[in-house]
């Protein structure tokens, strides 16, 4: 199963290709995952939207590549070595890629933890996406005399299940001859496994530090191929050598590594004794789970009692006469530190997500369940040198005094610092912050919309933070003033975006604010996408070692879209800018959107129409 999938993994990156291109010739028909603010894109510059869309969409898939193969990180932590004690640095060297261990003993005998937060993971992804999208080639759209300017991105992606859905504000100016169109937020969807692959590691993970189920296989990896205890009949000394006591522990890891298996539906066990390898986390995993160890992988071996790497035990009972009548034995009793390296890869078809972990053995016996030195997600140092002395106040827009966690946010660097206290009319905190130019002060507080306040200089100031209540309301959704017939999709934006799956969530939690409302609504529909083929040739990374070394080939294949038939589509919807005020938040209990009726498509033209016409109409909004 190991090679099969290591088979599969190298084909990774033509299947990713291979799929931004099925992308980007349906996009050509309908644009139906991106949504953008201005006027409707005219037919002579869709293809170069097209482009730039599939661009993104490749620049996500390279990203999700990246945190799947580098255990959720784009950009490693900072590296530390190991040492001739423990041999273990804070990366394990995959086929020439250094991942991250989520678990390990540092080089100075430290316990270290660098398991990545979602929220850390989407951080490094919008970071790629927005450095990377500046490589999207236009070149042949600037022969046939097209003129494409990009400014700056700033990206925001959400890492779920089964998709990753990414907001990309970048000013997109298009210009053919007389004829210019712009563009300015841009919303890709792409289909990924990425969230469900790091939730179920996670569990893995967080499973194995409870149960210490990695632990006790070695434990008995141990104890049936290396000398621990043990009696013997005889009179002569029992001697091993260590060179040969790891090499039998390395046989028996690979021999046995492959089997540990979580209880699910992926695997068949074969033979009844093989339940013994089945680990249960709780819940029956669907997805293919493989636990891998390498030969070439470090590992810290060392026993007690022992001599110039060898092990001795004496006999007993060599009394004169005993011997003869065979009345001796050998007893003995070795202490041992075993440490090596598992690497846990969660895969489905052409992804993966793959974390490694040190399994310790400490004197025999499993590694205490304790908690490891997490490694922050935050710049260390910062956090330590605050120095600047703040005054920080919190209160309701009615100015009433409210207790919240006050946060010091420098970059992707979030630091705590306390919270405010109620004293009288006052909820106040005073303390020291980092210095940081242009960094936030956070006010959070439950049932409010985090407050934030910028810093602009390095003087000690006093701060005042108002903080908007937020409201919980129903939510009704109509076409037409009548109940709506299928599903809708929602999206709340002001600060941030709420997208709501209606009917099925039918609450909202608002704020005051400017919002854009947009909703598309979906109907039962048939419209038939004919069968297309095509030929395409694209660079693939070489097979062997020179893959590694960033080499690549050109491979050409047949690109076969079959024939698909669409049984959804946009058959109302509407946006809407409005402004919603305190008090129609606190005086309600619903808000109600009538979108307007554009009919059910029948033909690739209508479906087209309609999602344009999601942009150009408007949305009633009520409150009630």
């Amino acid at each position: 199963m190991q090679n099969n999938f290591l088979n599969k993994k190298g084909q990774l990156t033509i299947f990713i290709i291979i799929a931004i291109v099925i992308i980007a010739l349906v996009a050509l028909f309908f644009i139906f995952r991106t949504s953008i603010t201005g006027t409707a894109i005219p037919k002579e510059f869709e293809g170069v939207y097209s482009y730039y869309l599939s661009c993104i969409d490749t620049r996500i898939s390279e990203g999700a590549s990246l945190l799947g193969q580098q255990g959720g990180y784009i950009e490693n932590p900072e590296f530390s070595s190991g040492s001739e004690f423990m041999p273990f640095s804070s990366q394990l060297n995959f086929l020439g890629t250094g991942v991250p261990y989520w678990y390990y003993i540092s080089g100075n005998n430290v316990v270290r933890e660098q398991k990545p937060s979602k929220e850390k993971m989407q951080s490094q992804l919008n970071d790629f996406i927005s450095q990377t999208i500046s490589e999207c080639d236009f070149a042949s759209f600037n022969q046939q005399g097209f003129e494409i300017t990009l400014d700056d991105a700033q990206v925001e992606s959400s890492i779920e299940d089964n998709s990753i859905s990414v907001d990309v504000s970048q000013n997109i100016n298009i210009v053919f001859g007389n004829s210019s169109w712009n563009g300015k937020t841009h919303k890709v969807k792409v289909n990924s496994n990425l969230g469900k692959f790091y939730n179920l590691a996670d569990e893995i993970y967080s499973n194995n530090k409870q149960t210490m189920f990695l632990e006790n296989y070695g434990v008995d990896i141990l104890r049936l191929n290396a000398p621990v205890d043990g009696s013997e009949v005889g009179c002569n000394a029992k001697v091993w050598n260590m060179r040969d006591i790891q090499t039998e522990l390395m046989d028996a890891l690979e021999r046995n590594t492959p089997f540990i298996k979580i209880q699910g539906n992926y695997y068949n066990l074969g033979r009844k004794e093989n339940q013994y390898f089945v680990n249960d986390i709780g819940t029956d995993v669907d997805m293919n789970v493989n636990f891998m160890y390498s030969k070439e992988w470090p590992m810290k071996l060392e026993a007690w009692p022992s001599e110039n790497g060898i092990l001795r035990a004496d006999p007993v009972g060599l009394q004169e006469g005993l011997g003869m009548l065979g009345f001796c034995y050998v007893s003995y009793h070795f202490v041992y530190d075993f440490a090596y390296p598992i690497l846990v890869q969660i895969y489905d078809d052409d992804e993966m997500f793959q974390f490694p972990v040190v399994v310790y053995i400490n004197k025999n016996n499993p590694r205490e369940a304790l908690e490891g030195e997490t490694l922050p997600d935050v710049v260390p140092d910062l956090c330590k040198k605050k120095n600047t002395n703040i005054k920080v106040y919190t209160y309701s827009k009615n100015l009433e005094p409210i207790e919240a966690e006050i946060k010091f946010k420098c970059f992707d660097t979030v630091c705590d610092i306390g919270k405010t206290a109620v004293s009288g009319e006052e909820s106040v905190l005073e303390t020291l912050f980092p210095q940081c130019y242009n960094g936030f002060v956070l006010a959070s507080a439950e049932g409010y919309e985090t407050g934030k306040y910028q810093l602009t200089d390095l003087e000690e100031n006093n701060l005042v933070i108002v903080l908007n209540q937020k409201y919980k309301l129903n939510l009704e959704v109509q076409k037409d003033g009548n109940p709506v017939n299928g599903f809708v999709v929602l999206t709340f934006t002001k600060d941030k975006t709420q997208t709501v799956s209606y009917p099925e969530q039918k609450e909202i939690e608002l704020s005051e604010g400017q919002y854009q409302i947009q909703a598309y609504i979906y109907s039962n529909s048939s419209i038939y996408f004919p069968a297309t083929s095509t030929d395409k040739c694209v660079d693939v990374p070489r097979s062997g070692a020179l893959g590694a070394l960033g080499f690549t080939e050109k491979k050409c294949f047949s690109l076969n879209i079959p024939s698909q038939t669409i049984d959804s589509a946009v058959s109302g919807g509407g946006t809407q800018n409005y402004y919603i005020g305190d008090s129609e938040l606190e005086n309600s209990k619903k808000i109600i959107i009538n979108a307007n009726d554009f009919g059910i498509p029948r033909k690739v033209e209508d479906l087209q129409i309609n999602y344009n016409k999601v942009d150009s109409s408007d949305l009633d909004v009520r409150f009630e």
